[in-house]
């Protein structure tokens, strides 16, 4: 293969490779923990937070704290596990996303 033939394959990977992240960084993600649920979009920024405040108790903000704790991070292995999925095809490149 000559060099301007990888380089192109090269280009190509790294379009593809842009395009498979911007997909996951459009994305929304939910997490879930109890009555708490969260949205997050692929670039891990939180949208959207939501509480069923018929389940809570008003005086358990230490719950609260813990669930909303617990749904992001839900969130964030979702976002993760999809990075992962789509862009390990693309080799284990350190620092690339």
């Amino acid at each position: 293969m000559n060099m301007q033939a990888m380089l192109k394959q090269a280009q190509a990977m790294q379009r593809d490779m842009m395009k498979a992240k911007e997909e996951i960084d459009n994305s929304e993600f939910e997490g879930e923990s109890s009555f708490v649920k969260v949205v997050l979009k692929g670039t891990k920024e939180v949208i959207a937070v939501k509480i069923d405040a018929e389940s809570l108790d008003k005086d358990d903000i230490e719950a609260l704290q813990d669930m909303l704790m617990v749904a992001v991070n839900n969130a964030n292995k979702k976002i993760d596990a999809e990075t992962e999925k789509k862009m390990s095809k693309y080799g284990n490149i350190p620092g690339l996303f």
